[in-house]
């Protein structure tokens, strides 16, 4: 009976884990076309969990991974207008509306709370999600304005630095 029990709370706990995803590869990229310069920069270190059960989703982007082609910008970014000693990570917690876990590509919208720069916003983003194998591939891609995060660019700037960013999200989720 006591076997019975123990093999019935393994299977128990097996399938309550056989739905929340961890990713296992991340690209998190930022594009920002202005007059003079475009400006573009990569993360390779965000983190994210799925659980396709409910939906919920949660990612963490360390703002200082983000690599530059210029070190120069890559210092002014986390100095002067991240302050990622004061803001180091940027966050979103929230649901994936519309997820169907028979699907092998599907439209979905991720409701909830992005997190930049200390603020925190309700954000709706669009995305796919594919199937591969045992695999779920997320894929976003949305605009952030930079005064909705108080990022602030100084005026002498404003040909180098767009007002808004392209942000690319790309997650690869295993069981």
């Amino acid at each position: 009976m006591k076997i019975r029990l123990a093999v019935m709370f393994a299977c128990i706990a097996i399938g309550a884990n056989a739905q929340k995803y961890t990713s296992e590869k991340s690209t998190v990229t930022f594009f920002s076309s202005a007059a003079l310069e475009d400006i573009k920069a990569d993360n390779a270190k965000a983190s994210s969990v799925f659980d396709a059960s409910n939906g919920n989703i949660a990612f963490v982007v360390p703002i200082n991974e983000f690599q530059f082609k210029k070190s120069l910008m890559q210092e002014h970014f986390n100095e002067k207008y991240m302050e990622t000693e004061k803001y180091p990570k940027s966050t979103f917690q929230g649901k994936i509306v519309g997820f169907d876990a028979n699907a092998a590509t599907q439209n979905v919208k991720a409701q909830g709370k992005l997190t930049i720069h200390g603020v925190t916003k309700d954000v709706e983003i669009p995305g796919t999600i594919e199937k591969q194998g045992d695999k779920l591939v997320m894929k976003s891609v949305f605009i952030v304005k930079l005064e909705d995060y108080k990022v602030d660019i100084p005026k002498l700037m404003w040909q180098n630095i767009a007002e808004q960013v392209e942000v690319t999200v790309n997650f690869t989720y295993k069981l």
